[in-house]
Parts: C-alpha cells; structure tokens; sequence
C-alpha cells in the first residue's frame, strides 16, 4: 500500500468536488477499499472520507415505497423490521453478504460499488492483463480457470462476475439509485462490459450515490432472496435469485412476478423471460421449470463454469415455488 492524502468532507457538495479530482477515492466502510488498495488493485492519491455527512443514514419505509439512505449500514437496513416486512428479499439478500463483521461496517452505497471477486483482477502482480485494470491489456480469465465467471452478458473483454448480492433484489424491484439531483433506474446504473470493462457503472467521478428507492409493490412483500454457494456464509454466490410474486384474488393465478439473477453474470441479471412467461399462468411445477430455462438461454459458458448453466434454472425454480408456498 502506498502513501495518500486524506480529507475529511465537511459537506456533500465537497465531497462531490473533492471526489472530481484526479487520483481521488471515497471513504465510507471501507471495507472493499482497503482490501483492494492492500492488493494492489486501488491506488488512490487522496481519500474522501464522508462518513461523518449528516443525512444520508436514514432508513424511511412508507406507503409508496423504501428510501435508503447510501451510509446506511449493511446491517441496519437488514435487520429493519419494516425492511424485512415489506422487502424480506431485500434483508435477506444483504444478511447473507459477506459476514457479520462487515456488516456492521460497509455502507449501502459502498456495497453497490464494490469490485468483482475475479481472481485475476485481484492479482495484478501475478497477472497483468486485465482490461478492467488496464484497458486493452486483455482478459487473462479468458482460457484460464473460470469456475466463477459469467455466463451471462459476458464479452470478449472480460467475463467477470458482479458480485453482489443486494443488487440482485434491488434490480428484481426496479430500485432507483439517487445521485444528488441525477437519479437513475438500477438495471441501467450497472453496465455490461463491452469493449469498456473498466466502466462497471454510470456514476460520473463527481457524483456520489445518495440515496436508494425501491417501490412499493405486493411482489416486494411476498418475496424471498436464495443464495447457492460452497459454503453457508462468508461466500459469493454460485447462483442466486431474488423472486418476489402476487397471485389474483383465486391464489394461483400469477399476477406479477419479478426475478433477477446473480453470481452468475457481468451484472445484477433481470429474467424477464422468466417473468413474462409465467405472468397470467397457474403456479404449477413443470411450467415453472420450462420457464425458468428461459433465464440462461442466451448464456455461453467458458469452461468450468458451465454448471452454471443449469444450476441458475434451478435456483430460480426453487425460490419461486418456495415464495409461492408450494415448495
């Protein structure tokens, strides 16, 4: 780790212009900021430090919908009674993250910021090409060991996968990320790779997340997070689902369905497939399994992460059929 400079913002408005500037990295948890910069990965110049900005705490749930405030903890917001009621695959997805130490560190907004997992990323010493590193240097996952990678929405540039886990349900939700004055829907706030791997979100360098809002809806409040991984805690995903659902008035029709994918994508991965496939249809077994093959249809595997390819179908069958109570 090298020697940086240190700031203490006194306000949002400093941190923004602060934040601007060449070489200069926000400090919040801090607890994937650390780890990449003791790995070799961030080299910041100067670290902002805002976590003494008064506001941007606040955990609000009413009729219309949750706002969340981007220095929230991790654990605060999950174990939120009004959280867990009306977004229990919000909770559940964030007390599955990581462990109980962090938790109680990282922040909201510093989770939707964190890096992949990539093995390759992570070790510039040992492997130097690396496009979401160096631009144009080359992707040393592609050809190498990939059991983690993407399946989905990966390019020739990189097939990395995001990490998160609060994502997921945040895009399964159709959440907004709020960006002082700018805010914008959460599918669209991550990018896919492309030829810019190096660009995994739409936050310019003088904008700082603020906020998150998710909408009020039946689906968020019948709605569960399943995380497939090696081990039960302290492990990123294999595959995962957030799945949220509302039945018409006989209890078996499907009204509403939301999905999105994770552990197994560049991105937090919307299955509108899945959801436009079941929507209007009777929750039965075999049509659930049909449709949820839909989600990896357009999938193309890189060796041994090929398992992928049928174990998202089935994490999502399971978790629609357990929130839909027939599991």
């Amino acid at each position: 780790m090298r020697n940086f400079d240190y700031a203490r913002a006194a306000s949002l408005d400093e941190a923004r212009h602060l934040a601007g500037q060449p070489g200069a990295m926000l400090l919040a948890g801090g607890t994937t900021l650390l780890d990449l910069a003791k790995c070799g990965v961030a080299k910041p110049e100067q670290l902002i430090d805002i976590t003494h900005l008064e506001g941007l705490d606040a955990i609000k749930v009413g009729p219309d919908g949750a706002h969340i405030g981007a220095l929230a903890k991790m654990s605060h917001v999950a174990d939120d009674a009004a959280i867990r009621r009306d977004y229990p695959a919000v909770s559940e997805a964030l007390w599955q993250a990581a462990s109980a130490q962090l938790r109680n560190m990282a922040t909201i907004g510093g989770n939707l910021m964190q890096r992949t997992r990539c093995a390759y990323f992570r070790d510039p010493a040992t492997f130097p090409a690396c496009n979401k590193r160096s631009p144009g240097s080359g992707c040393a996952a592609i050809g190498g060991i990939t059991r983690n990678h993407a399946v989905l929405g990966a390019s020739s540039y990189c097939i990395a996968t995001n990490p998160g886990d609060l994502a997921v349900a945040l895009t399964a939700f159709d959440a907004v990320i709020h960006m002082g004055e700018r805010q914008m829907a959460v599918c669209e706030f991550f990018l896919l790779p492309g030829a810019t791997p190096h660009r995994e979100h739409a936050l310019e360098p003088d904008e700082i997340i603020t906020a998150i809002t998710i909408p009020a809806s039946a689906a968020a409040r019948r709605s569960t997070y399943l995380k497939v991984r090696d081990r039960q805690s302290y492990e990123f995903a294999a595959a995962s689902a957030a799945v949220g659902i509302e039945f018409e008035a006989d209890g078996k029709t499907i009204r509403d369905l939301r999905v999105a994918l994770g552990g197994v994508a560049t991105k937090p991965w919307r299955a509108r497939e899945v959801e436009l496939a079941l929507r209007g249809q009777a929750l039965e077994v075999e049509a659930v399994k049909r449709a949820s093959l839909l989600a990896v249809e357009s999938a193309v595997a890189q060796g041994a992460n090929h398992y992928k390819m049928e174990l998202a179908p089935r994490v999502i069958t399971r978790a629609i059929l357990e929130v839909g109570g027939i599991a």
